[in-house]
């Protein structure tokens, strides 16, 4: 008993050393302070090192950099600078949650771990309610890309992007909603749903205006192109009343009781009413509505309000998707210019200057009329033309008020007109095709020469016209030195395809099918034949023209021609050769077998061994020289060509051409004297074509003895003639890229000798598409005019069954006009393709004898079309028109006719 209760004092002693021992340990531990931290008294400790945890995606050096904490740094724990990082961490918006523990600290050494959560990102974003384009251009507004990290702001912002791209194309009513859901596949991967409901565009209903004192509300809404409000139909009958209130006094007077109303005012009231809106859509959009405004300003500035602004703009939802706007104007007061005086010029005086402005003391205070005479002035001279012309690359007007007295304000045009530029260097980029020289040849700007705007434009008209390049891509950029006064000038062009493979088939009229195949080498090169890696796939880059073309339908038709030019014959000069050669021959049936022993005539019949018994050949070869004039100015071009063509007939149908067997022999020279002044061959928005053609035949009956009642084969075996050529096309662009074509055309025929007989070879027949049809082989002109069918607008009386036929009797006229306009529109104008669409109107005629001729006795007709052009193939052109007139020997109007039209069409 005793010896047990020994061993138990003994073992609670050892037991009371060893907690003893424990806690002195804890105590001494606890002094270097590894986990026990006094919040009371903050301790500096240096961080011994940092390790991050929960990112599994971004990298931890990069974070532990963004945190602001550096390992061999000293800080004090607790402190802001703990505090801090975890603030720089969140600053960034990469991270969910973050914190900064404390691992251990071991002499006075801290170990910190940095605990984070990292955001979700961006995997897929599906839409509902949206078609494929608009969900591409979401994703470039918005800028959604794989990836992306998301928060709840970035959502939000998601949000308001969609429905503001559908708000800005009017989609007032969008609603989004936007989800995330879980990638299954890609850990930390969100995909969102974004759900649109677009509804119906929002429409104007109305728009008032407020505050618009000196005009009217009609007059500010028509400067609102793109801002309208619904069409109403009311405005007719407002106009009607209008009218109908107002008894006619005179011509152009509309009077009653108590006022006298102009024509001029009632035009005006039909162009606030009717033109108004008519044609022009009143849904909304915010970035049209935006524009109008400062159109709105624009316009009252250009009439002397310089201070008016638009104070505020409101939109009302007034039901069933229609808005009203209602807009408040401060017009302010209305100034005038007074005293207009120049300082810093020293090349040209007031005078010149001030006739060039054309502003006047009193006239309504205009800047923007003021800028355009200084600047650039499309429908006249502008005073940095004046300079620009004469080398001043580096001249600079500007108009300064300088004094503004009650309604009145002075101006001080302060110049600075620098010294004359020159040219230093060429600088061509883009060519890949075409050789430097094609290019060098046509610039009107030339190292050494002084630097000329005029030059530039007319540079930039005679590249386009070169049809290697697409116009709507030429770039000039004048790069000025003004260190040593000089101007370098870069041209950058880019290439279209210019040759064309002609590959059609087509109804010839009485021939039936007709097939074509053509090929036209718009940039060919003979010097490079020899150069094969030149061949594309055959020699191009010299700005040659080769074509070959054959048409046929079998043995009835068959037409073969070869042409070749070269618009630099020699290489020094625009000095233009060319040669072409044509052999065409047509085969028929002739059904006049003559007559009879007793005077009857003899119908022949058509056989398979007998399907041709009547022929009629060409053969033609022609050589031709132009060059350029510089007087009257540039544009103009002089040309003249020689040409032999033979006519061969066999039994030949009687009548047409006034004989069916013989030859006939044409020596003819052509002298062409043209203008051409429009900026795009392909879709011409301004300028003109001015044409006179003249040809001569030699006067072969001063020599040749020929009996009055000779057979008409003897008469005709040397044409005779000469023949006039008028060719006029002016294009003014009228609105945006609404651009007017009008186009006059005139030709003559006439002879030598006031009773001679004009042959049957190079008349007119006007009608249809313009194309040749069946008489192409003929030398006859076919004008096209469409709402009418093939050739028919001919003088009455020919084509009898006479082997003898008078002249009166031959087809075709030697007299006609036409008038034509087109109102077009582009529908694309890249380089894969040219597209417009228009509406024509036409009127001519055709007569047998000049003392017929009226120029106002026109058969009309309008319609509608629209043309391609892609460069593999041409021009083509499909047209609807509606025939207003009644032919000779027809009881009905021409009516409605679709046609269509290859290549460019002259007249």
């Amino acid at each position: 008993m005793k010896k047990s209760l020994v061993i138990v004092t003994l073992l609670l002693i050892v037991c009371e050393i060893s907690f003893a021992q424990i806690r002195n340990n804890r105590r001494r531990t606890n002094t270097s302070g590894q986990s026990e931290i006094n919040y009371a008294s903050p301790q500096e400790y240096e961080i011994a090192a940092i390790t991050v945890e929960g990112a599994d995606f971004l990298d931890k050096n990069a974070l532990v950099s963004l945190s602001g904490l550096k390992v061999g740094d000293k800080i004090k724990i607790p402190s802001e600078e703990v505090s801090g990082a975890i603030k720089k961490l969140w600053k960034h918006g990469i991270i969910g949650d973050a914190s900064v523990v404390l691992e251990k600290i071991e002499n006075g050494r801290v170990f910190l771990i940095i605990r984070l959560a990292e955001r979700p990102r961006l995997t897929k974003v599906y839409y509902e309610g949206i078609n494929k384009t608009q969900e591409g251009e979401l994703n470039d507004n918005i800028n959604l890309v794989r990836g992306t990290i998301l928060t709840d702001a970035k959502v939000k912002n998601i949000e308001l992007g969609v429905k503001d791209y559908f708000i800005d194309k009017g989609f007032l009513n969008t609603t989004v909603n936007v989800t995330r859901r879980a990638d299954s596949i890609v850990s930390n991967g969100v995909q969102l749903l974004v759900k649109v409901d677009k509804r119906t565009k929002v429409k104007i209903e109305k728009i008032a205006f407020d505050g618009n004192d000196n005009f009217t509300t009609n007059k500010l809404k028509r400067k609102m192109a793109k801002t309208n409000e619904k069409i109403r139909f009311r405005v007719f009958s407002q106009l009607a009343n209008q009218i109908f209130d107002f008894k006619f006094s005179k011509v152009g007077d509309f009077v009653d009781s108590s006022r006298t109303v102009s024509g001029g005012q009632l035009q005006e009231f039909i162009n606030d009413n009717i033109k108004l809106n008519f044609f022009k859509s009143a849904k909304y959009r915010k970035e049209d509505f935006e524009e109008d405004k400062k159109a709105l300003i624009e316009f009252y500035n250009s009439k002397g309000f310089r201070d008016a602004v638009v104070v505020r703009d409101t939109l009302y939802n007034v039901g069933n998707d229609y808005i009203k706007i209602d807009i408040v104007v401060d017009e302010g007061k209305k100034y005038y210019f007074r005293n207009i005086s120049w300082t810093g010029n020293f090349v040209h005086t007031d005078e010149t200057l001030n006739s060039i402005l054309a502003v006047e003391k009193g006239d309504v205070y205009d800047l923007e009329k003021v800028n355009r005479a200084l600047s650039f002035n499309p429908k006249g001279a502008d005073i940095s033309g004046l300079y620009m012309d004469d080398g001043y690359l580096f001249f600079n007007v500007q108009p300064v008020e300088v004094g503004i007295v009650e309604d009145s304000i002075d101006i001080e045009m302060r110049v600075f007109e620098g010294t004359q530029a020159t040219i230093n260097k060429i600088i061509i980029k883009g060519n890949d095709r075409t050789s430097d020289h094609v290019i060098l040849r046509e610039l009107r700007t030339l190292p050494g020469q002084k630097f000329s705007r005029s030059d530039i434009i007319r540079t930039n008209q005679r590249l386009a016209q070169l049809g290697y390049f697409d116009p709507e891509q030429i770039g000039i950029n004048p790069v000025p030195n003004p260190a040593d006064g000089t101007v370098d000038i870069e041209y950058t062009l880019v290439e279209k395809p210019s040759d064309q493979i002609e590959l059609s088939g087509g109804w010839g009229g009485a021939f039936g099918f007709v097939g074509t195949l053509g090929l036209t080498f718009n940039n060919f090169s003979l010097r490079n034949i020899p150069n094969f890696d030149k061949w594309r796939p055959l020699p191009i880059g010299d700005g040659q023209r080769l074509s070959i073309r054959a048409q046929a339908n079998g043995r009835q038709f068959q037409s073969y021609t070869f042409s070749f030019s070269e618009p630099w014959f020699g290489g020094k000069k625009p000095n233009s050769f060319s040669i072409s050669l044509n052999q065409s021959v047509q085969r028929t049936f002739n059904f006049d077998g003559g007559v009879d022993s007793v005077g009857r005539p003899i119908v022949l019949r058509r056989t398979r061994q007998n399907e041709f018994n009547a022929t009629l050949k060409l053969k033609s070869a022609s050589i031709g020289y132009g060059r350029q004039l510089e007087w009257p100015d540039n544009y103009f071009v002089l040309s003249h060509a020689l040409t032999f063509t033979n006519y061969e007939l066999n039994n030949w149908i009687p009548g047409s051409l006034g004989f069916t067997d013989g030859n006939s022999n044409s020596i003819t020279f052509n002298t062409t004297l043209a203008r051409n002044s429009i900026d795009n061959p392909l879709f011409p928005r301004s300028g003109s074509s001015l044409s006179l053609l003249l040809s001569l035949t030699p006067p072969h009956s001063l020599w040749r003895d020929v009996a009055d009642d000779a057979p008409n084969a003897e008469k005709f075996k040397w044409v005779e003639y000469h023949k006039w050529m008028f060719d006029s096309k002016y294009y003014i662009t009228l609105a945006g890229n609404l651009v007017l074509e009008s186009r006059a055309h005139f030709g003559f025929i006439g002879s030598y000798k006031r009773d001679a007989e004009i042959g049957p070879f190079e008349r007119f027949e006007l009608g249809g598409d313009g194309l040749a049809g069946q008489n192409f082989i003929l030398g006859t002109d076919i004008i096209g005019m469409r709402g009418y069918e093939n050739n028919t607008i001919t003088p009455p009386g020919y084509g009898l069954n006479r082997t003898q036929a008078t002249v009166d009797q031959i087809e075709g006229g030697i007299v006609y006009n036409k008038y034509s306009m087109e109102l077009r529109y582009p529908i694309t104008t890249g380089a894969a393709a040219t597209i417009f669409a228009y509406v024509f109107g036409e009127a001519g005629n055709n007569w047998n004898t000049f003392e017929e001729f009226n120029p106002f006795d026109a058969y009309r007709s309008a319609g509608v079309g629209a043309r391609i052009f892609m460069p593999a193939f041409g021009l083509i052109g499909i047209n609807w028109g509606y025939g207003f007139d009644t032919l000779p020997g027809r009881t009905e109007p021409s009516g409605p006719q679709f046609q269509f039209t290859i290549g460019q069409q002259i007249r």
